[in-house]
């Protein structure tokens, strides 16, 4: 596969999970193996993700990439996808809970190719193994364990992403979480993150004004190799353009309290301009969802 093992106490180990307790002895590496020893932050949330909210965590991470930090992420989709594509240009790791040779979700194959490519998709468990609910945990530790702080774009009150957040409390990370929403549910567990003294993050320049000693300790992000530019990744298969219930509950997934324009619907659920707009005259008319100036769309 062109892929690599990297062995605890290696120099591509990644410096900061070696000094873990329970630090995996062996990884498998594909990709660009050198992003593991720069400086990374994590950035994990909801799979099922407000269209804001993957908007945020793209916006992050591109953020942390113009700073030469690694951004890495769980591939999965909502918040984790994001994230990966707002870093992908810049350095983007995945660490997943299967083999490395095993795509999952099959959503995300073409995100897969492309980090194969310019990041890096790290395992801990070897080729051909398909991921489990109990493989997901172990994941995480290696997310919040080589990073040195993980970021909460939201997430449920129990969630996956909060078990990164202990296991990045317990790792002496610093947590950092994206304010909601008390009315939407995907919001309440970054909320119950920043009142237990996680701190509150608005952009890029709040993670980087509270970990800047401990970044200019670690190399930034290693260039692209030279004349190669990114691969960019294929987006999801698109769905047809008839608005079935399918599609309607596909654009509801994407809507929260929060209102948020149409055009990034349009842009974010992959479907026509049309069909987006027969979706949401239907939702208005049942009464699931209101409408702001500005083209904006709220749920009820």
């Amino acid at each position: 596969m062109g892929a690599r093992l990297v062995c605890w106490g290696e120099p591509l180990y990644p410096p900061a999970l070696a000094a873990i307790e329970d630090a995996p002895p062996v990884l498998s590496v594909l990709g660009r193996a050198e992003l593991l020893g720069a400086a990374i932050v994590a950035i994990v949330g909801a799979r099922n993700a407000s269209a804001n909210g993957r908007r945020l965590a793209h916006d992050l991470a591109a953020g942390l990439g113009e700073a030469g930090v690694v951004v890495a992420s769980g591939l999965a989709r909502g918040i984790d996808a994001a994230a990966h594509l707002g870093s992908l240009a810049t350095g983007s790791i995945a660490v997943v809970a299967g083999g490395i040779d095993v795509v999952y979700p099959e959503e995300n194959r073409g995100l897969y190719e492309a980090l194969a490519q310019d990041g890096a998709i790290v395992a801990e468990l070897g080729l051909g193994s398909e991921p489990q609910a109990r493989h997901f945990p172990r994941r995480n530790r290696i997310i919040s364990g080589m990073a040195l702080g993980i970021v909460v774009v939201e997430a449920a009150a129990k969630s996956g992403s909060l078990i990164t957040a202990r296991f990045a409390l317990e790792q002496g990370r610093d947590v950092f979480a994206v304010p909601g929403s008390p009315l939407d549910p995907r919001s309440r567990g970054a909320n119950d993150l920043l009142r237990n003294g996680a701190i509150l993050t608005e952009t890029a320049a709040d993670i980087l004004d509270q970990l800047g000693p401990a970044l200019r300790e670690r190399p930034a992000a290693p260039a692209m190799p030279s004349g190669r530019a990114p691969r960019p990744a294929r987006p999801p298969p698109q769905p047809a353009p008839g608005g079935g219930d399918g599609d309607t509950e596909a654009v509801v997934e994407y809507l929260g309290p929060t209102p948020v324009a149409v055009d990034e619907l349009v842009r974010q659920c992959q479907l026509s301009a049309a069909a987006v707009a027969t979706i949401l005259l239907e939702l208005e008319l049942a009464g699931r969802i209101e409408r702001h100036p500005g083209n904006l769309v709220s749920l009820r």
